[in-house]
Parts: C-alpha cells; sequence; structure tokens
C-alpha cells in the first residue's frame, strides 16, 4: 500500500465512522474507495467490515448514555443480531455476489420511507397502552434479518434498524440511535471475527480503517447527539437517499 493510498483510506474511514455513528452507510463510503483502489469486492467487503469495527464500538460507547436503563432490552435484540450476522457470513460465503445485493436499494429505500413516516405512526399508536410494541416478534424478526444483510453487506444497516424500530417502538428517536449503534457495532464484531478466519483479508487496509473510523466514531457521537430528533431523521433520510441512488447505479 503506498502512502497516498493510506491517506484516501484513512479519510474516506473517518467520514464512514462520523456518518454510522450518526446515520449509518459508512461502508457506502470506504467500499467504493477500497474497489477503486484495485481491491476486489469480496476482500473489500470483509477488510471493510473488520476496519469498522472499531469505530462501530467507538459510537455505540458514545451513545450508551441515551440508553442505560434499558441494557436488558438491548441485550434481547443484539441476541437477534448475533444470529442474523452469522447468517449473513455465510450467505455472502457461498452465494454469488449480485444475487442478495438486487434487492439492497429495495430494502434501504423502504428503511428510508420507515424514518420518514415514523412520527405520524408513533403518534396514532401512543394512546394503545395495552400493546408491548417492545416485544413485538416481528420486532425481533426485522432486526434478526437486518442482522442478515449487515453480516452480508453491512452498508445502510443502521438506517434500516432506525427505520424498523422507530416503527414498532415507542423510544426518543436519539434513543432508538444509541440501539442501533450498539446493535451494527455487534454485527460487525461478530461478522468480523468470521471474516478474519475463513474470507480474504487485506490487514494493512483493516489497520488504516479501524484507528481512522474510531476518530470518526468519536466526532459522530458528538455530533449525533447534540441534533435535535428533526434535525437526525432530515440527515438519515437525505443519507438514505444517497445510499439508494448509489446502489442502483454501482
Amino acid at each position: 500500500m503506498q502512502w497516498w493510498q493510506a491517506a484516501i483510506i484513512a479519510l474516506a474511514g473517518v467520514w464512514a465512522g462520523l456518518i454510522n455513528t450518526v446515520v449509518g452507510s459508512g461502508t457506502l463510503v470506504t467500499f467504493p474507495v477500497l474497489v477503486a483502489l484495485g481491491y476486489p469486492p469480496v476482500t473489500a467487503t470483509t477488510s471493510n467490515a473488520i476496519g469498522l469495527i472499531s469505530g462501530s464500538v467507538t459510537g455505540a460507547v458514545g451513545y450508551r448514555g441515551e440508553w442505560v436503563g434499558h441494557g436488558r432490552r438491548l441485550a434481547r435484540y443484539a441476541v437477534a443480531s448475533v444470529l442474523g450476522a452469522v447468517g449473513g457470513t455465510v450467505l455472502l460465503l457461498s452465494l454469488p455476489a449480485d444475487t442478495f445485493e438486487t434487492i439492497v436499494p429495495i430494502l434501504v429505500g423502504i428503511s428510508v420511507i420507515l424514518v420518514v413516516v415514523q412520527p405520524l405512526l408513533a403518534r396514532r399508536l401512543r394512546n394503545r397502552a395495552a400493546v408491548d410494541r417492545r416485544e413485538s416478534p416481528l420486532l425481533y424478526v426485522l432486526i434478526f434479518l437486518v442482522g442478515v444483510y449487515g453480516g452480508y453487506f453491512t452498508a445502510a444497516q443502521g438506517i434500516m434498524l432506525v427505520g424498523v424500530m422507530g416503527l414498532l417502538l415507542s423510544d426518543p428517536l436519539q434513543r432508538i440511535n444509541g440501539f442501533k449503534n450498539t446493535l451494527t457495532a455487534v454485527v460487525n464484531l461478530v461478522a468480523g471475527a468470521i471474516y478474519a478466519f475463513v474470507a480474504p483479508i487485506s490487514w494493512p487496509v483493516v489497520a488504516v480503517l479501524a484507528v481512522s473510523s474510531t476518530v470518526g466514531g468519536l466526532l459522530g457521537a458528538s455530533v449525533g447527539r447534540r441534533l435535535s430528533p428533526a434535525v437526525l431523521r432530515g440527515v438519515i433520510v437525505v443519507i438514505g437517499m444517497i445510499a439508494v441512488v448509489h446502489l442502483l447505479v454501482e
């Protein structure tokens, strides 16, 4: 790896770590950069997944204040994410590359729509106190499926999580964002651990992304927690639409 390549990857890593913490979809920054620099797609995917782990963990820690007192709920959600991540890595290593990616733009687009309509739906459901939406089986199924997607490609899984959790939970958006950061960190850790043993990895890329995404994660936690719910929702929608366009033209 040349110094200028490392510099480009580092800049991409900082930006990816930041937007992963605030919104999600940082992989849509780093993955195209790695491919453009000549890394094979599978190597780019796996190296990217491992390299962004530290940034994901940093973002999760930075948002820990948002989910204090809700650790048991988060642990249950994490179980679904772990199982999904294992399934996603199996798909990556066994299916043709274009089989799953064909539906990725649709999944991201649906998630963006969920983020947009979530306030309206939440208002309509707020008075249904008899329904404990936190324990809805559908929520766990969707978290599992997002984990499958995250284990396969990782990009925009944060947007998907905010969409489905915002729809099925009555928690404030910032708390949901804290849940999202922790669950994406879990998925990345599980997928990265498997990739490290059975998939092609560029360890120099991993090292550069690990350091730079950590910096980005710290910046993202600082910036994201200061945003109002309306602004945060707007950022999520904009990044989500960019992700859809990027995936369609890829």
